[in-house]
């Protein structure tokens, strides 16, 4: 990874890209702390410390701190994160939006169109959500309808400027610039689930036990690395035979190739669905008052990740396994969204494609199908081991920290994939350069 950093700051385009993502992220970084106009957030932090744990855990993580500080960065890019998704999900079930994706790059300049619509709507529900139900509990210095106005234009427009800065660095800058803004935030707050850590297994400990301590953490985290590496590199290669034809009066084809059908087809994304379908009434039931005892109560500190596994509680553990079912089925689901298996074998059929001992057309169809069902599900699995290691140290030891589960998948998947699209951009370079001589 240094290596590919340090050749391609040899390349003065590239060079350039990397310095402007740079900059583009100190500005992220930097709105991240300043706070909203009239709102205390020395009593916001407190009153977020207080809460159940886990329940606002993941959006801080994906805001970087913004939220927990209320800075106008405090919506980050999650409403884009969900405009995306809701575009991608009325692809499926409007045609008219089926069809515009299929019509290439115009087509996808409208949808990205309409995702920027869908991302301000939805970071002007959630700041005025946000804004209202905090305003009441005497979040605002002044609650009236001015500062209500001021923190919903301000939480709105730092949204939309996030999201502007994610495009430019997509198109200027290197990597997708919304997943390297994701990556960023979530960064930043791994010095302070270190000293978290620090301070539960290391702080007032004997030399030696402190020292086993931090070799078992730096071990685990090593191998939870090592795991998503393995899980977001793994695919499997169905081979393809392409039968030869006439062409003038040469024989062409005959070519053999594969299909890659990569484990983790679907990403991360089962992962933040299903966290966000878990954490999303537990969100809003803060904003009413419930009592802890009653069936309400109950219920949403079951849906809570930090009440799981919890020796002294375990019946609450029955949200862990709903959180399992949601990702394993959010899993199949992206995947039939991101790969048809019916449009592969027409379109391996038109050219004259084949897979050895598997005949062209709907047999086609019905091999890939089962072949990805069972890889679907060895990446969920995958997942779920990566997504259940931190709720078991949060259960068993009471320690929450950020950079587990989703977020390492995150870390590791956006690394990864800058890395590979700066190694292209330099391949392509080194072409280019020798087709000139």
């Amino acid at each position: 990874m240094l290596q590919t950093l340090k050749n391609a700051f040899k390349i003065k385009e590239i060079r350039r890209k990397l310095i402007y993502t740079f900059l583009m992220l100190i500005v992220v970084r930097f709105g991240a702390n300043l706070p909203i106009p009239g709102v205390n957030t020395a009593f916001f932090a407190q009153w977020l410390a207080a809460q159940t744990g886990d329940a606002f855990n993941f959006l801080n993580a994906m805001t970087g701190g913004s939220f927990s500080s209320m800075s106008v960065f405090a919506l980050s890019i999650t409403p884009y994160i969900t405009s995306s998704i809701i575009i991608q999900l009325l692809t499926v079930a409007i045609p008219a939006l089926e069809e515009m994706q299929k019509e290439g790059e115009d087509g996808r300049k409208k949808l990205q169109e309409y995702t920027r619509y869908v991302t301000v709507g939805l970071a002007l529900l959630e700041s005025f959500g946000m804004a209202v139900g905090f305003g009441r509990q005497g979040y605002l210095i002044n609650y009236n309808w001015q500062s209500v106005v001021v923190a919903v234009v301000t939480m709105t427009a730092g949204s939309a400027f996030l999201m502007w800065i994610g495009e430019r660095i997509t198109e200027k800058g290197v990597g997708n610039g919304i997943s390297i803004i994701l990556l960023v935030n979530i960064l930043s707050s791994i010095p302070t689930d270190f000293s978290t850590l620090y301070n539960k297994f290391m702080a007032g400990k004997s030399i030696p036990v402190a020292l086993i301590a931090a070799v078992i953490i730096v071990a685990i985290i090593l191998a939870i690395v090592v795991f998503v590496i393995i899980l977001q590199d793994g695919e499997r290669r169905i081979p393809v035979q392409y039968s030869k034809k006439m062409q003038g009066r040469k024989m062409v084809g005959g070519q053999s190739s594969n299909i890659p059908l990569k484990v983790n087809t679907a990403g991360v994304m089962p992962v933040i669905f299903a966290s966000s379908l878990m954490t999303f009434p537990v969100v809003i039931a803060q904003f009413f008052n419930y009592s802890e005892t009653s069936f309400l109560g109950k219920v949403f500190k079951m849906l809570t990740s930090s009440n799981w596994l919890n020796p002294k509680e375990p019946v609450y553990s029955i949200g862990l396994l709903i959180y399992i079912g949601l990702i394993i089925a959010f899993a199949y689901f992206y995947t039939s969204i991101s790969f048809n298996p019916i449009e592969v074998a027409d379109n391996m059929k038109k050219q004259g494609g084949f897979i050895p001992g598997i005949r062209p057309g709907r047999p086609t169809s019905e091999y890939l199908s089962k072949i990805l069902s069972y890889i679907v599900f060895i990446g969920a699995v995958g997942l779920i081991i990566v997504a259940v290691v931190p709720i078991i140290f949060s259960g068993i030891f009471g320690v929450s920290v950020s950079f587990g589960g989703t977020s390492l998948i995150i870390i590791v998947g956006v690394v990864l994939e800058t890395l590979k699209q700066i190694e292209s951009q330099m391949l392509v370079r080194n072409y280019k350069g020798f087709l000139n001589h």
